[in-house]
């Protein structure tokens, strides 16, 4: 092995003896190089002491060189490197506001990013740039470095790139194998962000390819785990009391961004959300603050299948994309069995955002009011305002047709104006209030009015639905989808102490429910998933086949504690607990992707 590895470096050094070929692999490492510590910056540096790091990077230097090997043309390599560069730009975008490398099943959702431009644009930073300038050097290197044909070339950089390939085998097989050495980072609650740097986005992608494959096939064994833990969840579940008096209509707004934090928070003596503080004020709502955010990939689809089909995102891929026609059992199918009721989806995205038309359909939804249902006369980043939104939704109901009075409904509203970068327009902004935000960071300032904006528009429709003639018998209920700062949360929270004091450290967003047969404010911890759990209670609903993977915040044995998705990391009291309920709690999500990727809960 040491003579091979010696032989290798010798090789290498008569190989890159070539100026140019020198100066073109010193660019390609360098930008690979650039990507590990830009990625770092925004997660851990853990990674970069594992020597894998480097012989993987390596590796994929090798074999990023092969345009320069067989044409020996500089700008044929450099515009390797720029591909190159982008894929790690793009990654390094996602991950600042998902806090993951892309899926591998999203790069065909690509041609969503026109309608999200600012988003992409406001996830750049300054330091993006240094691959421009390195491709900018390495080029310039190549192209005034002299011409040195070396003999062999070709057979050195195939044995250098074989035997960093060898090194890299064997790495991997005393870790038990590509796949087991990835899984291993995915699932630890401090590395769960190493492996794109370590085993490169090329491997990122490959695992996610294995991943999905490794579940491609539900053996017996599987299927017995999965129904053994479903069989568990229903003996833990409880039905509220009889006495409890149901409401017959719901409406869920699912507001985007909105994080429980600045609910009850003022800036300068003036309230952030002022109508909402007067809704949670109200004996009749129901208040749960911390709500933890269990979206994944699929972040704000994955944040309907949590409230509406009481289900947690698949492990790998996002269900919308890979498994649309797939049986999911949603509030709304209940509701239609229960009493009847018509339900509708109301939205200002297009059809392909997310594929929610299919979503929609696969759901169960009646009706469904998109983009081109609309009148785009107020946007922001070619989307309507939550004024205008909810506006035109109002006017829709108040012709009669969509939701007639006495009809039974679940009405769906998604926002979008709290998206990232939380933009506004200055006709749309309340400079009195926006004084008082001067000394906190843009992107704080920024996220802080986009809230206050949403506050104020929301009473649009909560006026609306509490005088139509149904108003005693309709549930309101106000969420959001999922946190908001991404990975800027804690660089925001030690910009000063206002701003510590602000931001919250968790990733909350608020359960609102107005009009609720039980009122009150719990603080106890919940997950998105116990949404659909807890709405079947306050519906009344209680003959069900799914009654979802969540706890109801009724049922007076919950633990007080959940596991977010991204990273699977467990959150909330456990002391005292039987620990046969947390680790009825830790494979919840494992057996939730069984259930989606085999289809298991098809009738």
């Amino acid at each position: 092995m040491m003579t091979k590895l010696k032989q290798g470096c010798r090789w290498l050094v008569l190989w890159l003896s070539d100026p140019r070929t020198a100066a073109m692999a010193a660019t390609t490492f360098l930008s690979l190089l650039w990507f590990i510590l830009d990625w770092n910056t925004d997660t851990t540096f853990r990674s970069m002491s594992d020597w894998m790091l480097y012989v993987c990077n390596l590796l994929l230097t090798m074999i990023l060189l092969t345009p320069w090997m067989l044409t020996r043309r500089v700008w044929v390599q450099l515009l390797t490197i720029a591909v190159a560069d982008g894929f790690c730009m793009a990654n390094l975008m996602y991950n600042r506001t998902y806090l993951t490398a892309i899926p591998a099943d999203s790069y065909a959702m690509v041609s969503n990013l026109a309608d999200f431009t600012s988003s992409v644009t406001d996830s750049l930073r300054w330091k993006d740039g240094v691959f421009l300038i390195i491709l900018a050097v390495g080029g310039v290197f190549a192209y005034r470095s002299r011409v040195k044909e070396v003999a062999g070339a070709i057979s050195r950089w195939l044995s250098v790139t074989a035997i960093l390939a060898l090194i890299t085998a064997i790495g991997l097989l005393s870790r038990g194998g590509f796949y087991q050495a990835y899984d291993k980072l995915v699932q630890s609650c401090y590395h769960y962000t190493c492996g794109v740097p370590t085993y490169t986005i090329a491997g990122h992608v490959i695992y996610n390819i294995m991943d999905n494959n490794r579940h491609a096939v539900l053996d017996e064994a599987d299927r017995m785990r999965v129904e053994a833990w479903l069989e568990r969840h229903r003996s833990l579940q409880t039905l509220p009391p009889d006495s409890l008096e149901g409401r017959r209509n719901l409406v869920l707004i699912i507001c985007e961004s909105l994080e429980s934090w600045p609910i009850g928070k003022s800036v300068a003596g003036k309230p952030i959300t002022p109508y909402l503080n007067s809704l949670v004020a109200d004996s009749a709502t129901l208040y749960a603050p911390n709500m933890l955010t269990q979206v994944a990939a699929g972040h704000s689809i994955d944040a309907q299948l949590l409230f509406t089909a009481g289900m947690l995102p698949a492990t790998s891929g996002i269900y919308s994309m890979k498994y649309p026609s797939h049986y999911y059992p949603t509030l709304n199918m209940a509701l239609k069995e229960d009493r009847g009721a018509r339900s509708m989806l109301l939205t200002s995205d297009k059809l392909m955002t997310w594929n929610m038309g299919t979503i929609a359909r696969t759901f169960g939804y009646d009706s469904l009011l998109y983009r081109d249902n609309w009148e785009m006369d107020q946007t922001i980043d070619r989307h309507l305002t939550d004024g205008s939104f909810l506006r035109q939704a109002v006017k829709e109901f108040q012709r009669g047709e969509l939701w007639p009075h006495g009809q039974p409904a679940m009405v769906t509203l998604l926002t979008y104006t709290g998206h990232n970068p939380f933009m506004l327009t200055d006709n749309l902004r309340d400079p009195e209030f926006e004084k008082g935000l001067a000394s906190l960071p843009r992107r704080l300032r920024d996220y802080i009015a986009v809230t206050h904006y949403v506050d104020a528009q929301l009473h649009i429709m909560v006026d609306y639905l509490r005088s139509r003639p149904d108003a005693d018998n309709t549930l309101i209920v106000i969420v959001g989808d999922h946190e908001a700062l991404g990975s800027s949360r804690d660089e925001l929270r030690g910009s000063s102490k206002m701003a510590s004091e602000l931001v919250s450290p968790g990733k909350f967003t608020p359960f609102i429910v107005l009009n609720s047969p039980v009122g009150g404010r719990v603080d106890a911890l919940m997950g998105q998933v116990d949404v659909y759990t807890t709405l079947l209670d306050l519906l009344g609903v209680r003959e069900t086949r799914w009654r979802g993977m969540g706890r109801s915040l009724l049922d007076p044995h919950r633990v007080n504690a959940e596991y977010t998705s991204v990273p699977h990391q467990l959150h909330g009291d456990t002391v005292g607990v039987d620990p046969r309920l947390i680790q009825h709690l830790d494979s919840a999500a494992a057996v939730s992707s069984r259930l989606i990727i085999h289809n298991m809960l098809a009738p």
